[in-house]
């Protein structure tokens, strides 16, 4: 199992398979299994019965999770999908930093 080097608000770019190229934020991820929910991608129907909280049930569509590795992380600074590296500042804070640029994201 490798480390997550994205966080949930984090926006990212699809790599591959059938939304690629599309982008969207991460809305929830999965350490344990790999991976991530993005907002409108890997788009599913699911059937739904009726309930209390939504009595007509029916047809929804609902995000499903892919995996972490088909995703990047769009750099906020430069705009392109890039690999994140981790560095530390002076005062021993730990950093994400973009590939292509080598900008700071964010503290991590």
């Amino acid at each position: 199992m490798s480390k997550m080097r994205i966080k949930k608000g984090d926006r990212v770019r699809v790599i591959s398979g059938k939304d690629a190229g599309k982008e969207g934020k991460i809305l929830s991820r999965n350490i344990d299994k790999d991976t991530v929910v993005v907002e409108n991608i890997n788009m599913i129907t699911k059937a739904v019965r009726p309930s209390q909280k939504d009595p007509r049930g029916g047809l929804i569509k609902r995000e499903a999770a892919l995996a972490a590795s088909k995703v990047m992380l769009v750099c906020p600074k430069c705009g392109k999908a890039t690999r994140v590296s981790r560095a530390f500042l002076d005062d021993g804070k730990k950093v994400r930093v973009c590939k292509q640029c080598g900008e700071i994201i964010d503290k991590a």
